[in-house]
Formats: structure tokens, C-alpha cells, sequence
């Protein structure tokens, strides 16, 4: 079994900064991509930007150039650092990876519980 566990959201006024922070716990093989997807109220979850475990990344266009994703493979932690935040980024932030562990089945994708962000004008 993974927990992972979500930090950082809040309450931010339009063009600030947040950082958001994701840690993964359990028996861990190995962590392949760790990740950041977001559901505002009505929409559906989309992806905000991936991370794979040699440094890879890949950003949904609505966050390029703002949002930066980094991972510390050391701590099993994945952040994600938020400018230029926008009223359109407020949503419910979950956190996601592909792991490996000591179980049957091969590596399997795991969810946080979400963190709020809500972006105020």
C-alpha cells in the first residue's frame, strides 16, 4: 500500500505563489512518474504537469511557463511550485504516481486526498 500526502494549499490572491508538496510512504520499490492533477467544481480532473523519475516533465498549456514540477527521488516527494496564479487555477489538487512495491500485480497508480487552492481577485 502507497499513502500519499499533500501539503501546501490555500488561500493565494491572483498573480501570487503557492508550493505544493506531495509525499509517497509505504514499501516502495520504485517510484516511476509522480504528478499533479487538479478538479475544479463542475470540471473534470486534468492533468497540471508529470514528472518522471529521471527528471522528465510534461505541463498542461494552460500552466506552462508558471508552474514548475520537481520530485526528490531521495524523499519519494514530488512539488509542484505555482506563479502567476490565476482566479482559473482554483481547484482541488491531487497528487498521483506509478509505483512498485512488494505486492502482486506489477506497479500501480496511486492518489492523494487533494488540496485545496483557491486563487481570490
Amino acid at each position: 500500500q502507497v499513502h500519499l500526502v499533500e501539503s501546501g494549499g490555500g488561500l493565494v490572491q491572483a498573480g501570487g505563489s503557492l508550493r505544493l508538496s506531495c509525499a509517497a510512504s509505504g514499501i516502495l520499490l520504485k517510484i516511476n512518474t509522480m504528478g499533479w492533477y487538479r478538479q475544479a467544481p463542475g470540471k473534470q480532473r486534468e492533468l497540471v504537469a508529470i514528472i518522471t523519475r529521471g527528471g522528465s516533465t510534461n505541463y498542461a498549456d494552460s500552466v506552462k511557463g508558471r508552474f514548475t514540477i520537481s520530485r526528490d527521488n531521495a524523499k519519494n516527494t514530488v512539488y509542484l511550485q505555482m506563479n502567476s496564479l490565476k482566479l482559473e487555477d482554483t481547484a482541488v489538487y491531487y497528487c498521483h504516481c506509478n509505483a512498485l512495491t512488494i505486492g502482486p500485480g506489477g506497479a500501480m497508480d496511486y492518489w492523494g486526498k487533494g488540496t485545496l487552492v483557491t486563487v481570490s481577485s
